[in-house]
């Protein structure tokens, strides 16, 4: 096997096998970081509005702080389902990217095997 062929069927190779690949697997890896920090990001404010409630809970010595307390629960529950769904919807437009991301990836990958297909028969 001479140097060009050599050359040749290792250019094809990347170009069929693993560059796509790569690609994929960066493509991945920056959708799972967006994920894993959005993750974080919900877990913390959660775990931060639970403790401010907490402490809140701790403060009550008497009817009018309980009222107030009951009354801002009100409040934080809204606003925690606000926040909850904001998050949904971050997640959702996420996956979709990633998918729309994926299949462009697809796409050209399929173009590219086709102009490789069509080189090699020539």
């Amino acid at each position: 096997m001479s140097n060009a062929t050599f050359d040749q069927a290792t250019q094809q190779f990347e170009s069929l096998f693993f560059g796509p690949a790569r690609a994929y697997a960066a493509l991945t890896i920056d959708y799972t970081e967006k994920l894993l920090s959005a993750q974080y990001e919900a877990a913390k404010t959660y775990t931060d509005i639970g403790l401010s409630q907490t402490r809140a809970a701790l403060d009550i010595k008497d009817a009018e702080t309980l009222r107030s307390y009951v009354e801002e629960q009100q409040k934080v529950a809204k606003d925690l389902g606000e926040r909850m769904k904001s998050d949904a919807e971050k997640v959702v437009a996420m996956n979709q990217d990633f998918v729309q991301q994926g299949q462009k990836l697809t796409e050209e990958n399929v173009k590219t095997a086709s102009k490789t297909a069509s080189k090699a028969t020539k």
